[in-house]
């Protein structure tokens, strides 16, 4: 497994196991908590998840997952902007932390922006930190002029992570967000690296997966993390395809390789509203 060198000294796994249309199935929660336990083993150690997910159930699939193994697991979870008040902050906290059957989430993130003023969400984050509830915060969703006026506020600079929408399919990050991102050192996680599976079936992916021995999916996967600060957090509920995105961490794209995805799938030109899913 590759790591990201964090800001924070840290090393995070580039490759995480996403948790997105998890729970909502009763029938397929053991199916889940199997695959996410998969994930573990193969050292994809980071798993993303959201109170919004399965409504909660996602988180407790989740806990179910990590128990007995809590230390070595880094746990993001996600607020919902309508809670993003200060007291709705730390509140929805407590309920994610009673799902996820721990005491602490590594990452905690804003969903995306909402009515809520984003100084009360950052009080309320800084005042779990101090309680040790949450370790680090970051946000979702946020384009850069949400990045520039988060940092305006005084402890605005404590934002670690923004979790956005990012894949060969839609590269608009390229032109400023992640540029931007990468000056202040938050880290850039990557949701939909797949596009939710297209990818994965392009014909352009098919002839570099066949030079590596790889599968498509592996190619869409390490080009996505290709540069220093990208993590990818895709979601997967059958093992063979959790194993396919763990090869990920392992595949070097070369300079041939890179240039064809390029003709492939162009970088923005200008400046493009965020991508959202």
């Amino acid at each position: 497994m590759r790591f990201l060198q964090w800001r924070t000294g840290e090393k995070l796994p580039v490759i995480g196991a996403g948790t997105w249309n998890m729970g909502e199935n009763a029938a397929r929660a053991d199916n889940e908590v199997e695959v996410l336990k998969l994930a573990l083993d193969l050292d994809l150690t980071l798993i993303d998840t959201a109170e919004m997910y399965g409504a909660g159930r996602a988180e407790k699939i989740v806990g179910r997952a990590v128990a007995g193994r809590r230390d070595d697991v880094f746990i993001v979870s996600k607020l919902y902007p309508h809670n993003a008040t200060f007291d709705g902050t730390m509140a929805a906290c407590e309920g994610s932390l009673k799902r996820l059957a721990t005491g602490r989430i590594d990452l905690y993130l804003l969903h995306w922006r909402g009515s809520a003023p984003l100084a009360e969400t950052v009080e309320a984050f800084e005042r779990l930190k101090e309680q040790g509830k949450i370790r680090h915060w970051g946000v979702s969703n946020f384009d850069t002029d949400d990045i520039e006026e988060l940092l305006a506020l005084p402890e605005g600079r404590n934002c670690a992570a923004n979790q956005v929408l990012y894949n060969l399919n839609q590269r608009g990050i390229e032109w400023q967000l992640l540029p931007e991102c990468r000056k202040r050192e938050i880290a850039i996680m990557a949701y939909s690296p797949l596009a939710q599976g297209p990818l994965a079936k392009h014909r352009a992916l098919a002839p570099i997966a066949r030079k590596h021995g790889v599968t498509p999916a592996t190619v869409a996967l390490a080009w996505t993390i290709r540069a220093p600060g990208l993590i990818a957090i895709p979601k997967t509920s059958h093992p063979e395809r959790m194993r396919e995105n763990a090869a990920a961490a392992d595949l070097t794209l070369d300079r041939d390789d890179l240039a064809a995805l390029d003709r492939a799938f162009p970088p923005p030109a200008r400046k493009h509203p965020l991508a959202l899913n």
